[in-house]
């Protein structure tokens, strides 16, 4: 089985859309206010670091 490390952009733009739609349901989580929002900001600063890196082309 030969896999390949490298992703594609496709799927680097599926992972972007992913940790958004994660970021979103953490504002919406039954939980305190704290850490819905850090929730939020880790899976947006994931997201971020993915577009920068020319994830979503």
């Amino acid at each position: 089985m030969n896999h390949s490390h490298a992703l594609n952009p496709s799927s680097n733009s599926n992972r972007i859309a992913a940790y958004k739609a994660r970021a979103i349901a953490a504002l919406h989580a039954n939980s305190s206010l704290s850490v819905r929002l850090r929730r939020y900001n880790e899976a947006m600063a994931k997201a971020r670091a993915l577009e920068a890196t020319g994830g979503a082309q």
